[in-house]
This record gives structure tokens, sequence and C-alpha cells, in this order.
């Protein structure tokens, strides 16, 4: 486990898309041997997503032989049947539109290599283990990017999820629904109650894992994950026990951290 302490928000989207880049260009992706890449959604990846975009629009780097599957997605479907609201101004908050309009459409990347839960499925377990055994086919996850909230959840794993979870629907806690209401302009009646999620036991299958945390309303989240034990009610904590996590934050994050803490993890991404 590493931990990567940038001076800002800026800087830490920058370190994170450097990395991706160069995991991508190292892999040497093509016809066959595709590059499989877990992706996040939600306010902190925007600046990974927008430094990826730049590198592309250089020629720097390419995604034509890369394949996504998205962390989460809301349940779009059954929110409009329960509370009787238009299709359009749903649709327009789901996260295959984030993604697209955020990162998909500005590289090329080929839709049918991009993969997100659909919220839309009848039978939604079914399209859980569907996604679950894509991931397989393709011969797992080389790496998955994550973000967490405030109370330390990974995708839509809530605190109290189990850390052997595999993809499935979960009901979001209510930190989750007021955390994420600045997407639905402020109205919590708008926000989805449910989701499609990965489990814990999901990424962590992955070869390598990085997970980006930033703001001083995360910090205690990051102290959770990094300075005590392996615990469900803060599933972000289970990445502790992957042989390959990267955790990057900036400074405003590591404000509830130990200086000793702090100090040893600079110290040693000085030496990297």
């Amino acid at each position: 486990m590493k931990l990567i302490i940038l001076d800002d928000y800026d800087k830490a989207s920058e370190w994170a898309a450097k990395y991706i880049r160069n995991r991508i260009l190292h892999f040497n992706p093509g016809p066959g041997r595709f590059f499989t890449l877990g992706l996040p959604t939600g306010g902190t990846p925007l600046g990974c997503y927008k430094k990826l975009i730049e590198y592309f629009k250089k020629g720097e780097l390419s995604f034509k032989y890369v394949k996504t599957f998205n962390m989460d997605e809301y349940c779009v479907f059954h929110e409009l049947v329960k509370a009787e609201i238009s299709h359009l101004d749903m649709n327009t908050k789901d996260y295959h539109s984030f993604m697209w309009n955020n990162f998909f459409k500005h590289i090329d990347i080929r839709a049918e290599n991009a993969h997100i839960l659909d919220g839309n499925a009848v039978d939604l377990q079914a399209e859980c283990d569907a996604f679950e055994e894509k991931i397989k086919a393709v011969g797992g996850i080389e790496l998955f990017v994550g973000g967490i909230g405030p109370d330390g959840h990974i995708a839509f794993n809530e605190p109290g999820s189990s850390l052997a979870s595999r993809t499935r629907v979960k009901t979001l806690a209510l930190d989750t629904i007021l955390a994420n209401a600045r997407f639905f302009d402020g109205d919590l009646s708008k926000v989805p109650t449910m989701a499609l999620t990965v489990g814990v036991a999901t990424v962590m299958d992955a070869k390598e894992v990085m997970i980006l945390i930033t703001g001083a309303h995360k910090a205690f989240a990051l102290y959770k994950a990094i300075e005590e034990g392996v615990n469900h009610m803060w599933t972000v904590s289970a990445f502790q026990q992957h042989p390959q996590t990267l955790f990057v934050c900036d400074e405003d994050a590591t404000l509830e951290l130990r200086v000793k803490t702090v100090k040893y993890f600079k110290g040693e991404f000085l030496l990297w």
C-alpha cells in the first residue's frame, strides 16, 4: 500500500492521470490485447479525466484498445416508476450521461468497449451477474480507479457492506444521497435511492487499485483507510489488504493523519 500526497487537487489529478497514461503505454495494448480500466464517477475524478483528454488530444495516448468498466449506476427506471419523474429529467443525471459527457466522447474509445451497468434493466441482479462475467471474460481489470465518499464507501459499497461482496443492487445511505444532491440541483427528491454497484471483492480482484481522495471533507475517511484496521463500516479500508494499492490524495485530505504517517509516506514517495 502506498500513499501519494500532492499539494492540491489539480496536482493530485495530474499525477493520477499521468499514472494511468503510463500504465496504458507500458502495457502497449493492441488488437487482441486490450488494457482493462475500472473507472469512477463523481466530482473527484473530473480533473483526472480532463488531463487524460488533454493527453489524447496531444497524441500522447489512445484509448482505441482500452476497455473500461464503470463502478456503479443509479437504478434510474425503478426510481422513475416510484417517483413518477419524467424520463428526460432523470436520464440526464445518470452515469452513462456523466461518463460520455465528461470523458468518453472526447477520446477515441469505442462505444462497445465502454461498459456501464444498466440501471434500466428489468432484472437488476441478472444485469449485475452479467457485468461480473464480462469482467472475467476480458481477464480481469488491470487498474481499477476509484473514489470514496466522506463515510469511506467505495463505489456504492455503503458502510456495513460485505467486504466479500460482488456486483449487486444497493440501497443508498442518507449521507450518500445528501452528498449527491449537488448533481440533482440540490433537490433530494430527485436523487435515486437505489444503485447498481461493483462489490468490494470485485475491485479487490483487480491487479492494481488506485483510489483518489481529495478535500478536507474526506480527511477522516482517509484516516480510517490508512491508520486503522480493516472495517466493513469503512469499506475503503479493505484495500489495505490489496497487494497493489495506491491512495492518491491532496494535502487537505491528510488533515486527520498523524504527522509521522504523513512524513513516512512523503519520504517513501521521494524514493520512488
